[in-house]
């Protein structure tokens, strides 16, 4: 059976072996390959289910997507534990060790200066949701509405829920730059994400602030702390952390998955 190499990442030379318990897609270990004092860190994969045509099938069923994906990251956060990979995009897979080479040599000045860049920094995730007006009302006085009496009550609550809702948003939206600003000033650098649909994320509530953060490691313990203490200014919104990642938003390479 032939195999493909599927590779995760480029990095610099590791201090120790990859763990011998780490596997990667399909179940397979993860190994390593040098060339020109870089590593690209990757699986031996079976071609029957890797080589272009049946790997491009196998991405569309959402089942086999999720579980490589999860794979693919579970590598990844591995080698973020020790070192500052360049993750690449899912399902990258060459014929054999020498297109891996060539595809470092190819890219090399760019993963080179990348790795400069990014040396010793994570990426945080932080999303800012606002609750839904009846999730958040029924948490303030723990009851529905009371219906209204007349025509003219049913009008007027109408037009205070239309203001409120109005404030709600501005609210919502100075409270998400202020935040953002805030982690920015903190952050040696930032992005800015398009909000995440609510019915494709499965999040509760409205996304008003989907950013990424690049913080030295050394400092993330104080950055996650700004984090958590900007859940406690503004009832009604839900802070979301996550990480460590490795930096994807902040690659800069083509052959780079965040790119």
């Amino acid at each position: 059976m032939t195999a493909l190499r599927y590779v995760y990442a480029v990095c610099r030379p590791l201090s120790a072996p990859l763990q011998a318990q780490l596997t990667g897609v399909a179940g397979i270990p993860a190994r390593q390959l040098e060339h020109h004092g870089l590593i690209a860190v990757l699986s031996l994969v079976p071609e029957a289910d890797f080589a272009e045509e049946p790997l491009k099938e196998h991405l569309e069923d959402l089942e086999w997507r999720t579980a490589t994906d999860r794979a693919h990251q579970n590598v990844i956060d591995a080698l973020t534990g020790v070192t500052t990979p360049l993750p690449l995009r899912l399902g990258t897979v060459f014929r054999d060790d020498s297109g891996v080479r060539v595809m470092i040599e190819e890219r090399e000045e760019d993963f080179r200066r990348a790795l400069e860049r990014l040396e010793g920094r994570v990426e945080w995730g932080v999303k800012v949701y606002v609750e839904e007006e009846a999730e958040q009302e029924a948490k303030e006085d723990g009851r529905p509405a009371a219906r209204p009496a007349s025509g003219r009550d049913c009008l007027r609550q109408r037009r205070t829920r239309t203001v409120a809702h109005q404030e709600r948003w501005q609210k919502a939206d100075e409270f998400a730059r202020r935040l953002h600003e805030r982690l920015s000033g903190y952050a040696e650098d930032s992005r800015l994400h398009a909000p995440q649909n609510a019915s494709l994320s499965g999040a509760c509530g409205r996304n008003v602030l989907n950013a990424s953060y690049l913080v030295p490691r050394a400092r993330s313990e104080e950055f996650v702390e700004l984090v958590d203490r900007a859940e406690d200014d503004t009832p009604g919104m839900r802070v979301e952390l996550t990480g460590p990642w490795a930096a994807y938003s902040f690659t800069g390479s083509s052959n780079c998955s965040a790119c």
